[in-house]
């Protein structure tokens, strides 16, 4: 993998580039859509490609593994001909997953003992096998194994998990040091910067984690649940130390305004399930501000989506017509809005980029933050 920065911001750290993979380029900033099972919810592989403009999808180790399993994954060849997307993948390690399954998940330091959310049954996730694991789900970029603390948890709390997270990055490290890749193609693993909300953690992370010298690094542990305004706080703070020449992921954010917020801070690459949820639930993201569908006010609107966005659905549907299949619960529906947000999503990052480039990205960001967050 390589990152080239093309372009830099002068009245902020927003920088235009791109990283290079063996299954493609990715411009960056980049908004990666989320394929959690291989699959983003209601979109097909070619609205990904032709309508969306997708550089890079992600797939997430601990639901991978559990469904379809590792035996089919390596017998197709990897989740690339699994799925049929022959551009990037990145997974994650299945951390946040662990996280969330605070009831029935057990956490030490040679892993975290959990049960299946599908059917009881018990697993464990140690560093050495989630490394093991996504080797064989085949993905370009990889996240190292780590803890996510909730929001908010105590001081004493986070520093336990940080150092832990570092323990087991080193062996995150080791295994895949020690280790080939699958499936001819190489791949790249990224850190995670954790600390939860405390200063002096984040920069301690911080600091481990680009003392590892990989290739690329992760911000994980925010957004949730914590003000944005602290998460931009840790998020400046971290990336004021992760190294300048790398790629910078922060982890599961987020809103439109996050997203331009973070790339002023120097973030180059996010994720987040919010358009495709939002979307299954009638919330649109434009480019002149935010539509509940679902509003009495769209029932005789025969304009199009987003006549600004562009793309086949924005275009060619109208709003009367989408409030329709949203209140008639027609899986249409989701089809349409979710191809919808993710071109929103992409275009977002794609505009960003281009005033990157020309030297205006912080006063067009001002402006546009109000613009697409404004209720309609």
């Amino acid at each position: 993998m390589n990152f080239d920065i093309h372009a830099k911001d002068t009245h902020c750290n927003a920088r235009a580039g791109s990283i290079t993979t063996e299954h493609g380029l990715i411009e960056t900033p980049i908004f990666m859509p989320v394929g959690t099972a291989g699959s983003v919810k209601a979109v097909h592989q070619r609205e990904l490609t032709d309508d969306i403009q997708a550089h890079i999808i992600l797939g997430n180790t601990y639901h991978l593994y559990l469904r379809p399993g590792l035996d089919v994954l390596n017998k197709a060849g990897g989740l690339h001909q699994f799925n049929s997307w022959q551009k990037p993948i990145l997974t994650d390690s299945g951390g946040y997953q662990v996280y969330s399954l605070s009831g029935t998940r057990k956490i030490k330091e040679e892993g975290v003992t959990f049960k299946s959310h599908i059917d009881g049954s018990t697993h464990h996730f140690s560093p050495e096998y989630v490394m093991d694991i996504q080797r064989i789900i085949g993905a370009d970029i990889i996240m190292a194994f780590d803890e996510c603390t909730p929001y908010p948890c105590e001081f004493s709390y986070a520093r336990k998990s940080m150092e832990m997270t570092h323990r087991w990055l080193k062996r995150c490290c080791d295994r895949f040091d020690s280790t080939s890749p699958e499936y001819g193609y190489s791949q790249t693993l990224f850190p995670i910067v954790q600390g939860s909300t405390f200063k002096d953690l984040r920069k301690q992370s911080a600091e481990v984690i680009a003392s590892f010298e990989r290739e690329g690094n992760a911000i994980g542990g925010l957004s949730v649940g914590e003000p944005a305004e602290l998460m931009y706080e840790m998020t400046e703070l971290v990336c004021g130390i992760l190294p300048a020449h790398k790629p910078r992921y922060l982890m599961g954010v987020g809103t439109p305004a996050n997203i331009l917020e973070a790339i002023a801070l120097g973030i180059d690459m996010f994720d987040c399930v919010m358009p495709t949820r939002n979307a299954r639930n009638g919330m649109l993201f434009t480019t002149q501000g935010i539509i509940n569908i679902k509003n009495e006010k769209w029932k005789k609107d025969f304009s199009p989506i987003d006549e600004m966005l562009g793309g086949y659905v924005s275009t060619a549907y109208s709003k009367a017509y989408l409030r329709h299949l949203v209140i008639s619960g027609e899986y249409l529906a989701a089809q349409i809005a979710s191809v919808h947000n993710l071109t929103f999503y992409l275009w977002l990052v794609k505009q960003a980029r281009q005033q990157i480039i020309a030297g205006n990205y912080a006063a067009w960001k001002n402006k546009m933050v109000q613009q697409v967050m404004q209720r309609l």
